[in-house]
């Protein structure tokens, strides 16, 4: 048989019962937009956290206080809550080949009070090395400088999340610098807000848009009460490749300064950056993984589908095939016209399928705040499946229409 007569065949005969043909097809469209939608959900949340953890800063190291602990005793302060990281550290580790900044901080949570309105929020001491390791811009005003450090000046950079709170929306959305000069107060301190950082997003306790800086020797007399001890202690390390190195000469040079032997009595814990971007993506890709497998059930079901289809076209057909193998049809013929239709109906219900995951993907990203990624991976993985299952699943149904016995299939009723 022809190539161009076995094409015409097979679209008659999917054509002639446009119903049926529809219907089975919507197993595979279902099928693979599925797979193209959940996979680009995956995806999208996948590059959404990654992007979100990088924006904290770039070579990002956190060094924070870990579980003080007293020997002898059960009494041990949580991680994080303890007091063993000082200023002197901070400089010692500004020191070390491979750190390109280090940001000492003090923090705490108050209530900010402007003309009535207040929010409670996270109040961070900081230096002029903040923005820099942070990856923090400042859309309005500046940032807090050495000079106001030094001269323990009391002022304030804000978020935009407190610049609305505080001033309301219609000013952080129009004039934002009208919060330039004006005057809020901290824990019954007043502060001259100089600066408004630019938003990075975010959400939860660590939202950097829900913050206000202040200088470090500020924060540590009028806020917090002690110079001695600080909250947190950020590094930027040179470039990505240093990074572990500089973690474990800052886990050297700790473990020496405050006379620890053991690594596992460490009173202090830091934090990877790329360590993070690691487990994220590990988890991410799992999760977008157990969608795609999730939605490959239905290709599944739409190849069950097929084949019941064309172990009925096979029946309704007897008489046909018994009198094509009378008149000289042999078996790979009649094999390839109806493993040809079951392709057929299967790129068709891919082709559907993909362009039906477009859309669906589209319109997830554009009704939330979920950025889908398609990749050309999952289209041709998508369809590169359809193309598996047609043959799959159409294999049987048209082996068993081959072996029919003409005679047998002439007189079939």
């Amino acid at each position: 048989m022809k190539t161009e007569d076995l094409f015409e065949e097979t679209l008659l005969a999917i054509t002639v019962n446009k119903v049926r043909t529809g219907l089975t097809m919507l197993g595979i469209v279902i099928g693979i937009a599925s797979v193209i939608a959940l996979t680009a959900i995956g995806q999208g949340a996948q590059g959404m956290i990654q992007s979100s953890i990088q924006s904290l800063g770039s070579n990002l190291l956190v060094i924070i206080p870990g579980a003080s602990k007293t020997f002898g005793s059960t009494v041990s302060a949580g991680l994080g809550s303890a007091e063993t990281l000082t200023p002197d550290d901070s400089n010692a580790i500004a020191s070390l080949s491979g750190v390109e900044a280090v940001s000492p901080e003090a923090s705490g949570r108050y209530q900010i009070i402007y003309n009535g309105s207040n929010t409670q929020t996270n109040v961070l001491g900081v230096v002029s090395a903040y923005p820099q390791v942070r990856d923090l811009q400042v859309a309005q005003g500046r940032f807090i400088t050495d000079s106001d450090n030094n001269s323990s000046a009391r002022v304030a950079v804000i978020g935009p999340t407190v610049l609305q709170d505080l001033f309301g929306s219609s000013i952080a959305t129009a004039t934002p610098d009208m919060a330039i000069g004006q005057t809020i107060r901290i824990k019954n301190v007043d502060f001259t807000v100089v600066g408004v950082t630019q938003s990075k997003g975010g959400s939860g306790f660590n939202n950097q848009d829900d913050m206000v800086f202040v200088p470090l020797t500020v924060a540590q007399h009028f806020l917090i009460g002690s110079s001695q001890y600080l909250s947190e202690i950020d590094v930027e390390a040179q470039s990505q490749q240093v990074m572990t190195q500089v973690q474990n000469e800052i886990t050297n040079l700790l473990l020496q300064r405050h006379g620890i032997s053991n690594p596992q009595n460490a009173d202090f814990n830091i934090i990877n950056q790329a360590d993070i971007v690691a487990a994220a993506s590990s988890v991410t890709g799992t999760f977008t993984t157990l969608l795609a497998a999730i939605a490959g059930i239905s290709l599944l079901v739409g190849g069950i589908g097929i084949m019941n289809m064309m172990l009925t076209t096979v029946t309704e057909r007897t008489r046909e095939i018994g009198l094509r193998k009378a008149i000289g049809a042999k078996k790979k013929d009649i094999t390839m016209q109806f493993l040809t239709e079951a392709v057929m109906l299967t790129f068709g219900g891919g082709i559907i399928g993909i362009v039906v995951g477009w859309i669906a993907a589209t319109v997830v990203s554009s009704l939330t705040s979920i950025t889908t990624i398609i990749s050309l991976s999952s289209i041709l993985l998508a369809f590169g499946v359809s193309a598996g299952i047609g043959i799959l699943f159409g294999y049987y149904p048209a082996v068993r229409a081959a072996k029919l016995n003409p005679i047998e299939a002439l007189r079939y009723e």
